[in-house]
This record gives C-alpha cells, sequence and structure tokens, in this order.
C-alpha cells in the first residue's frame, strides 16, 4: 500500500511538473527558464549592382563610439568596407537619419558621398519619406540594410522593405545594437517573422559577391 501511494505521489507530482514547465501562466514566469533557439543559417548572396541599393542607417558619430556604444563602433569597418564596394559597383548608396540629427552628424567613414540621397524617418525608415520613390526611380528591386538600432531601424526597414516588394538583404555583421540580446532577437524575428522568413535573406558582410 505504501509503494501505491509513493507511486501515485510520484506521478501526480510529474504531471504536475509537466504542466507548470509547459505553460507557467505568462513568459515573464517563464523568463529564466526560456532557452534560446539555434542560430539561423547565413546565405551566401550575390548581388545584382544595377539593381540593389545599400541604405546606412542612423550611424551618429555622436553616441557610436568605443566609449558609449562599443557594440556600434565595432561594425565601422565592416560598413566602410561594404559602402566602398558599392560604390566601386555603381550602385545606389543611400542613407537615413533620426529627427534628432544632421547629414553631417553621420559617422565620417560612412558620410554621404556627393549626391548621395539622406532621409529622415523613425524605425521603418520608408514611412513618410521619398525613399521608396528615389530607389524605384532608379531601378532598385533590392535593399541591402545596414545600420542602428537593429531592433528598430534594421528590423522595421527590413519589414517596411518586404511590404514594398523589395528584397531585403540583412548583413548580421552591420546591424548594431546596445546589446547581443537585442541583436539576437533582430536576427530571429528577420529569419521567422511573418513575410520576414520570405522576403529577407541573412548574410554576413564577407559572404556578399558583387
Amino acid at each position: 500500500m505504501n509503494k501505491a501511494r509513493l507511486l501515485a505521489a510520484a506521478i501526480a507530482v510529474a504531471c504536475g511538473a509537466s504542466v507548470t514547465g509547459a505553460r507557467a501562466g505568462d513568459v515573464l514566469q517563464e523568463w529564466d527558464s526560456v532557452k534560446a533557439p539555434p542560430p539561423p543559417k547565413l546565405e551566401q548572396v550575390t548581388i545584382d549592382p544595377k539593381k540593389t541599393a545599400v541604405i546606412s542607417m542612423d550611424f551618429n558619430a555622436k553616441n557610436c563610439t568605443a566609449e558609449d556604444r562599443k557594440r556600434c563602433f565595432a561594425v565601422i569597418p565592416a560598413a566602410q568596407k561594404l559602402i566602398a564596394e558599392a560604390r566601386k559597383h555603381g550602385m545606389v548608396v543611400a542613407h537615413t537619419i533620426t529627427s534628432h540629427m544632421k547629414p553631417t552628424d553621420i559617422v565620417k567613414e560612412l558620410a554621404p558621398a556627393q549626391g548621395e540621397p539622406v532621409v529622415v524617418g523613425k524605425g521603418d525608415k520608408f514611412a513618410g519619406s521619398d525613399l521608396e520613390k528615389i530607389l524605384k526611380g532608379k531601378g532598385v528591386d533590392t535593399v541591402i540594410l545596414m545600420g542602428t538600432e537593429a531592433n528598430s531601424a534594421v528590423l522595421y526597414t527590413a519589414l517596411g522593405a518586404v511590404i514594398r516588394d523589395f528584397k531585403a538583404i540583412v548583413p548580421v555583421d552591420t546591424m548594431p545594437a546596445k546589446t547581443a540580446y537585442q541583436e539576437q532577437f533582430t536576427v530571429w524575428a528577420l529569419a521567422n517573422g511573418s513575410q520576414l522568413k520570405d522576403g529577407a535573406t541573412l548574410t554576413r558582410s564577407d559572404m556578399m559577391k558583387f
């Protein structure tokens, strides 16, 4: 009898633990037990220079520094190389700034060349700007997105691009945020989000062939 009672108790505890583990009420209660999924696969990408534009977003020299935002500062060389490669191949290069910036605030290594458009916007850089008109007027159907914040400008502009029938390419080494978690969240959303998973491609700047 004692063994039967112990077995019954063990089953009850096990069932209770299973239910609790499956759903503890809301995600905040589960927060510490959530495990990050495996990283998505990055893709090799071949660029068509005639139909592709690079959009460099919100790199502000006032805070994109080694002291203030080291994750932002660390991507400047890769971003600079990507812009140089785009210009070398005659591609469209566009820049965005926030409403708190001026074009002269852009990090000098990534500053606009003469004639390159600069638009102002929040989040989705297509919203409330002429960016779509500028790009489609030049025959662009694909955008390479780099910039900060990853979880704001990059993520929202990627969705904005896709719903406007652009293909979006996002190099993960040129999309800094304040924390690694914000970058991780953005990568997951780009790889798995509705519309984004089919319209956006994750890559790295050294995995793109021009």
